[in-house]
């Protein structure tokens, strides 16, 4: 079940998808927080879960997904540092405020400055939060895309929702203007494959959040009988959060991204969830 434009009726939907009797619901968005915590608690035989979302952690029959983007982040970071070819490179966030979207800011640019601590870094929020818009303007992502671009950085990161299919255009008509090659860099799922063709060859990598595999992962634990409830966290060690390789453009700095990736799930590097400044 989908939810209509405004999101009004998530609670309706989850409450019938449980009456109907299905014994584990998926509520996939951190919106879903408060429509999922009501109907846990009347319909206390099913089993609940949520994507993106701790704040029903206590509820017995709520199973909250949550990821280490800043270690996803952090990965397509250390690509935007390395491909450079100026030492300015930029991040676009949907909405400030919330907390979530921070922790792909910092990890972007732990994983930057990791290869090159004077690298600089441009960031660009499209709204404030509780103005939801800045995840849904694609106008709006092109137009800070524009600018970061005119302001001289060569790679964008951004976490901002359909808003990025606007960077991912800013990337192709500033590199077509100019003549030199821009990137942009995706989020949550491989861009590359959902992208138009037109912009394909301007996204070099994406922050991957394995959806799929929290899913997967929890419908197998039902199944299996195990226990569910409180907060999973999915990382780099559990292959949670990654980057793609789609299009072959970091596949000659895929041995240093790997060494990174290694010395997260070591321990020997922390990465932040909030950013620095």
């Amino acid at each position: 079940l989908e939810p209509n434009a405004g999101g009004e009726n998530r609670e309706e939907n989850l409450r019938l998808l449980a009456e109907a009797g299905n014994e584990l619901v998926f509520g996939v968005g951190f919106a879903f927080s408060e429509a999922v915590g009501n109907a846990a608690a009347d319909f206390t035989d099913t089993q609940f879960a949520i994507i993106d979302d701790a704040a029903n952690a206590d509820v017995p029959n709520v199973t909250s997904l949550v990821f280490a983007e800043e270690q996803g982040s952090a990965l397509v970071g250390a690509a935007a540092a390395l491909k450079s070819t100026n030492g300015r490179i930029g991040f676009i966030g949907g909405v400030a405020g919330l907390g979530l979207i921070e922790k792909f800011q910092a990890g972007f640019e732990f994983g930057a400055q990791f290869i090159n601590a004077d690298i600089e870094i441009d960031v660009t929020y499209l709204t404030e939060f509780p103005d939801f818009a800045g995840f849904s303007d694609p106008a709006k992502g092109k137009e800070a895309a524009l600018a970061q671009y005119e302001g001289g950085a060569d790679i964008i990161y951004h976490a901002a929702g359909g808003s990025g299919a606007g960077v991912f255009e800013a990337a192709k008509e500033t590199s077509e203007a100019t003549g030199t090659k821009v990137w942009a860099i995706g989020v949550d799922s491989d861009q590359y494959l959902t992208a138009g063709e037109e912009v394909q060859e301007y996204i070099l990598t994406s922050m991957l959040k394995r959806v799929d595999t929290a899913v997967y992962s929890t419908i197998t634990k039902y199944i299996n009988g195990e226990r569910l409830g409180g907060v999973t966290v999915l990382d780099l060690a559990s292959d949670g959060v990654g980057y793609s390789t789609s299009g072959g453009f970091v596949d000659d700095i895929t041995d240093k991204l790997d060494e990174l990736r290694l010395a997260i799930v070591s321990g020997e590097l922390e990465v932040p969830t909030e950013p620095a400044g």
